[in-house]
């Protein structure tokens, strides 16, 4: 089966054919670069991203505070980690870049706020 795909390794976004056979890539034609063949591999036969969302937060300045992950994680898992977002919340003040969870979905990645939330205070 050919799959046909644009690389985003380089702004040059060569136009991949990918040649798949059981799953497993057997040739790539169009790229321009090594980093074209590398991508179109990963892309067919694990694709992996960064997973980014936002979790409720109870007591503090913001009502949603937006964290990722701080490594991408496999494509299949990011239902999963959507449903475990949606079932956080968080009462501790943060820091952009302070660690929610070490070890996200026992993945090996990290939990991290994008955003810093404070402690409400009276009005």
């Amino acid at each position: 089966m050919i799959k046909k795909m644009t690389c985003i390794e380089c702004p040059k976004g060569c136009t991949l054919s990918v040649d798949i056979e059981n799953c497993k890539v057997a040739k790539v034609d169009g790229a321009k670069c090594p980093k074209g063949t590398a991508y179109a591999v990963s892309e067919a036969e694990s694709p992996v991203r960064i997973f980014t969302a936002t979790v409720m937060a109870d007591g503090l300045n913001l009502k949603l505070v937006p964290v990722r992950t701080d490594k991408p994680i496999p494509k299949r898992d990011i239902f999963k980690a959507a449903e475990e977002t949606g079932r956080m919340r968080i009462k501790a003040p943060l820091e952009a870049g302070d660690t929610i969870i070490e070890n996200f979905l026992g993945l090996g990645v990290k939990l991290v706020a994008t955003r810093e939330a404070t402690r409400l205070t009276g009005r």
